[in-house]
């Protein structure tokens, strides 16, 4: 293993044991069910998930990336410039299709019977953030090739936007409640967990909003912006799929 992939790793398990840290600290719901039970469930759909990236997806995308990079396809090849600022128009070009492909499994409904396991889910926390059908991540595959020949992704810029993604979707599907003075600061510029509970509401106007996976601004741009509930007030889950028993906190 490579120092620089040693690093990322370490990062990486630092910002989601932070997250974990912030989820039990200031919870916003209490559980439905067992903590425990949802849990295992999640990270058993997660690993289902996992297997399906690294033998469909991993191997399409990273080499993509690289004949990209070697023969300098794309957007950010053609616009030119220093390499770190290609880079960082890219990464902002991959958050705003990645918001585009989030209301396309919204709107397309055999993409929606997919992407509906991630939205069942009753207890939204940070492992709903992994809780992925493999359909859909198989379904996104193409769309994923077509974003790195487009826009030019380069392996290094294709897994730091990999990196940065992931910790923003711990961050707003956790069960956090951050103070209003917080939240109303960071919904300027990230998604928050006040903003994807909304998203997550069995309200179908509110599941119908807040798309946005890294950079609040896509939201706000196309008026899919909701802040009418906070983070504690939703009801969690899809009409149809909502049969609850009341939630405590002593269960979770």
């Amino acid at each position: 293993m490579r120092v620089r992939d040693l690093i990322r790793g370490s990062l990486m398990l630092a910002a989601a044991a932070a997250v974990l840290v912030l989820e039990r600290r200031h919870r916003a719901r209490p559980y439905v069910e067992p903590q425990s039970t949802h849990t295992a469930r999640n990270l058993a759909v997660a690993g289902i998930a996992a297997v399906t990236v690294q033998l469909l997806e991993a191997p399409v995308v990273m080499p993509l990336a690289r004949a990209v990079a070697r023969r300098r396809w794309g957007f950010s090849h053609a616009i030119g410039g220093p390499s770190w600022l290609r880079g960082m128009v890219v990464v902002l070009l991959l958050d705003y299709t990645l918001y585009l492909w989030h209301i396309v499994v919204h709107r397309v409904p055999w993409l929606w019977r997919f992407h509906l396991v991630h939205h069942v889910d009753l207890d939204l926390d940070a492992t709903t953030g992994l809780r992925f059908h493999a359909g859909e991540l198989a379904a996104s595959i193409p769309w994923r090739a077509t974003q790195v020949i487009v826009l030019g992704v380069s392996p290094t810029t294709l897994t730091v936007w990999q990196s940065l993604t992931l910790v923003s979707v711990l961050f707003h599907h956790s069960n956090t409640r951050l103070s209003d003075r917080m939240e109303r600061a960071l919904s300027w510029i990230v998604t928050t967990p006040r903003m994807h509970a909304i998203h997550h509401s069995v309200n179908p106007a509110q599941l119908q909003s807040n798309f946005s996976s890294g950079l609040a601004i896509w939201d706000r741009l196309h008026r899919t912006a909701r802040f009418d509930a906070t983070a504690g007030d939703v009801a969690v889950g899809v009409r149809g799929f909502h049969a609850t028993p009341a939630p405590s906190v002593a269960r979770s």
